[in-house]
């Protein structure tokens, strides 16, 4: 039985055009359905908002659009109120795609109880869907799988303050790497050297970014780790050095555009004998315990940190999620619902 509870959501109203707007989403109240058999009442504490969501927003993307009416999809990271599933025990914290809603139903698939032996001390239960969810993944199989660093290599992370370019920069160290990353304000480079990042460069004071890059790694990158696309992407390409790694791990400069920029500097790729390859984190499902337990262990011993920025209440999720596009957002942005 379900406890009388209202469900509050947020709903696809219509699709953005540009940067989103607060009217393209719909907050609704509807009563929470009746409990079956094997299913389980989470009530959510914390959701994610996640620029990569912009894509579906529109159309088609690494899935299929998001219809309008539905429930905006994203992680979180909740307490079980009532279960008739063997599987989510009452009082459990569990993370999963509850999506921006104060409660789901579950039937357990896609659901997952935290594991007691990660999250404790330093580890909070949001890292769930921060450094060791779909962001911290994205840095860890994206260094591992496509970067492959060596020790004494030069690698380049573009919205490096963000969770996945700043867990990418801390890899990078791990490695013996010399990092470099790209913030957009002096607190923010001004974090990033505190988190090991050899360089700092604040893109928005640095003119040119060619001859930043160029200035910053004289002897050329040998793995540039993208968030950004655009002009960013193409003055990477620019300071290559010979078989260097480009990461394509998300084009924030593409998302809102509607004749996206593209990349105009392809001739290095020859001439250096470039490799560039994107990844989507789903496609290494089946490594993701190892990762997070290898991840893990770095965060206790102190070479891997994280940081969060949390709003309360859900009626800040839509300008939560807008605020991403003008850079706004340092670490971690999630929202916090209760619990």
């Amino acid at each position: 039985m379900t406890d009388g509870s209202q469900l509050r959501r947020w709903v696809l109203a219509k699709r953005p055009q540009g940067v989103p707007h607060a009217d393209d989403f719909r907050l609704e109240q509807a009563p929470l359905s009746e409990l079956q058999d094997g299913q389980a009442l989470i009530r959510v504490d914390h959701i994610s908002v996640d620029p990569g969501m912009r894509s579906r927003l529109s159309g088609d993307s690494y899935a299929p659009a998001l219809p309008i009416g539905a429930t905006i999809e994203s992680a979180g990271v909740g307490t079980v109120l009532t279960s008739r599933n063997a599987k989510l025990k009452e009082g459990a914290q569990v993370w999963g795609g509850f999506g921006w809603q104060t409660h789901a139903i579950s039937d357990g698939r896609g659901v997952q109880a935290l594991d007691p032996a990660i999250y404790q001390g330093a580890i909070k239960a949001t890292a769930a869907i921060g450094i060791f969810g779909i962001p911290g993944l994205t840095a860890y199989f994206g260094m591992a799988e496509i970067g492959k660093p060596k020790a004494e290599q030069v690698v380049l992370v573009s919205s490096a303050a963000g969770t996945v370019g700043a867990t990418a920069g801390q890899l990078a160290k791990i490695a013996g790497c010399t990092a470099i990353g790209l913030a957009g304000s002096d607190a923010k480079c001004a974090y990033l050297k505190e988190i090991g990042f050899d360089v700092a460069i604040n893109y928005k004071a640095a003119g040119d970014l060619t001859s930043a890059f160029k200035q910053a790694a004289p002897k050329g990158i040998d793995i540039y780790f993208d968030n950004v696309g655009g002009e960013t992407l193409d003055a990477a390409i620019m300071n290559m050095r010979r078989g260097g790694r480009i990461v394509v791990s998300g084009q924030i400069s593409e998302y809102n555009t509607t004749t996206p920029r593209g990349i105009r500097n392809t001739l290095p790729f020859i001439t250096q004998r470039l490799r560039m390859e994107g990844l989507v984190v789903y496609d290494y499902g089946a490594q993701f315990v190892e990762a997070r337990t290898q991840m893990a262990a770095w965060v206790r011993e102190g070479k891997l940190t994280y940081r969060e920025e949390i709003i309360d209440g859900l009626e800040q999720a839509p300008a939560a999620f807008i605020g991403l596009f003008s850079g706004d957002s340092f670490g971690r942005r999630l929202v916090h619902l209760g619990g």
